[in-house]
């Protein structure tokens, strides 16, 4: 349990990255001209990273906290598979979708 814990917070800021990641593909996969993808590639990213340095980041500005908290994580990594869902990739916004929940309520269960 002593190791599982540290593991558990790797995960889940890996799992963070992954939905900057994800917008990242959605945007450079859109079926548009190349500037627009470009600028939906890095775009996207950056105000999903903007958000979560204000609301989101352990020392953020605005930061949330309770029933608020839970639908800002539901919105950010449901973000992170709805994005990977609209790549193609449905069996990995499954399984994010998944692993997100799960290393979540383990958070929650253990206080981190």
């Amino acid at each position: 349990m002593k190791t599982l814990k540290p593991l558990n917070l790797l995960l889940i800021f890996l799992l963070e990255l992954a939905v900057l990641a994800a917008a990242c593909s959605w945007g450079f996969a859109r079926d548009a001209r190349w500037l627009v993808r470009i600028l939906l590639g890095v775009g996207a990213p950056a105000a999903l990273a903007v958000v979560w340095g204000l609301c989101g980041a352990p020392d953020a500005r605005y930061k949330t906290r309770g029933a608020v908290r839970v639908l800002f994580e539901v919105a950010w990594f449901g973000s992170g598979a709805a994005a990977l869902a609209a790549v193609g990739w449905t069996g990995a916004a499954l399984v994010f979708a998944v692993v997100a929940v799960v290393s979540k309520a383990l958070a929650v269960l253990w206080r981190q």
